[in-house]
């Protein structure tokens, strides 16, 4: 693989970041602005919502953009709403910045995947999808630990104004360095959704945002649960995170397997049984620095099995469904926005230990959803593969 795809998936890395870190550093926002561990936790619904509206919108608008030009706004524009958020002396602009790095990323992942799959060969072009991906599952699963890790010595502001460096210094990159690329025809607004009209489609997006929802309801409230179930602060969360991190590539790379071997429906039934046992069992196992470790190690691998299964599904009902994954895209961040509303209001009500209950009713929710999705699927002919073109701004 060549290193212009490495530095395209630099980019999803520094973008990733940018989406995640802040869950690692919601109690020192929380502190210097004055506000609830509740509104510090809507930091992640502003960022994911605008991801998950802004994607396809921006697609549109920007469809006959150069394609190096856009990569370099895109950057430009994330590396900004970070250092806004560096400097915000209050909360209101602080989601400002946050809604201005959520766009520029939404902009970015899926110009660069095509970026990616344009200077290759056909043959070549699933690995670098994957490369480019990969940026955004290491800025997934290492974005919190690394920033409650970091949070320790340079604060919450030094967090976002080193996430804004690294996206102002992959925009030189690839300014300097990238060919241009002219795009081809855009892909209208109302083709992008009509894919969805298949009920089966339907049904695997309401397990991603449920499934990211029971997750990322906890997640999101990591440093603070930690905090109140085992009496953990600063370092010692970012090293217990880091567990998370490692059990979701541990989880990704065996649900690939376990996919490979039993198919999607048994896989999925599986991960979301682990999760909901996983989130059962965090509250026990957060006790201490080691249970915690071992509990959410355990708990993301179920979780990060979640994606092949889903990803694989897709291909099924479209084969060449460069459109659906785009959707699907969409549905993680939506479900990881509604997850900082969901989760502000249960620690409004009941509090930060009563998260765990909630993942577990919705990871309930999640294996209904899949049964539902294995009786449509088994009711029904494979749908009309969606024709997709390399260059097309999905």
């Amino acid at each position: 693989m060549s290193a212009r795809t490495y530095l395209l998936a630099a980019g999803t890395f520094a973008v990733g970041t940018s989406a995640y870190v802040v869950s690692g550093v919601l109690p020192a926002v929380s502190a210097d602005l004055r506000v609830t561990l509740s509104a510090a936790g809507q930091l992640a619904t502003a960022f994911a919502l605008s991801y998950a509206i802004g994607a396809p919108l921006l697609a549109t608008l920007t469809g006959r953009w150069e394609r190096r030009t856009l990569l370099v706004a895109a950057l430009l524009t994330a590396g900004v709403g970070n250092a806004i958020a560096a400097v915000a002396p209050n909360y209101p602009l602080l989601i400002v910045g946050r809604v201005v790095a959520a766009l520029g990323a939404a902009a970015y992942t899926p110009a660069a995947t095509l970026f990616a799959t344009g200077m290759l060969p056909p043959a070549a072009r699933g690995r670098a999808v994957a490369v480019v991906f990969g940026g955004l599952t290491v800025a997934l699963v290492i974005g919190v630990p690394i920033g409650s890790l970091l949070g320790t010595s340079l604060g919450y502001r030094g967090v976002f104004a080193l996430v804004s460096a690294v996206c102002l210094a992959v925009a030189a990159g690839v300014a300097l360095l990238l060919p241009k690329m002219e795009p081809s025809a855009p892909v209208p607004l109302r083709e992008r959704f009509a894919a969805a009209a298949d009920r089966r489609v339907l049904l695997v997006l309401g397990v991603t945002v449920f499934g990211v929802l029971a997750a990322l309801t906890v997640y999101t409230y990591a440093a603070p649960f930690l905090t109140a179930t085992g009496d953990m602060h600063g370092a010692t969360i970012g090293l217990v995170l880091l567990a998370y991190g490692l059990g979701g590539v541990v989880g990704n790379i065996l649900g690939g397997r376990a996919n490979d071997r039993f198919g999607p429906m048994r896989t999925l039934i599986g991960a979301c049984i682990g999760v909901a046992a996983g989130a059962a069992l965090l509250p026990f196992g957060a006790t201490s620095v080691v249970g915690a470790s071992l509990a959410l190690f355990a708990w993301a691998g179920f979780g990060w099995a979640f994606n092949p299964p889903v990803q694989a599904l897709l291909l099924e009902l479209g084969p060449e469904g460069g459109l659906l994954l785009s959707l699907n895209a969409s549905a993680i961040y939506f479900g990881a926005g509604l997850s900082g509303i969901v989760g502000g209001l249960v620690i409004s009500v009941a509090g930060v230990g009563a998260l765990p209950v909630i993942s577990v009713a919705l990871s309930l929710v999640v294996i209904v959803l899949v049964l539902l999705l294995r009786r449509a699927v088994a009711r029904s002919e494979p749908a009309p593969a969606i024709p997709v073109t390399v260059g097309r701004s999905d």
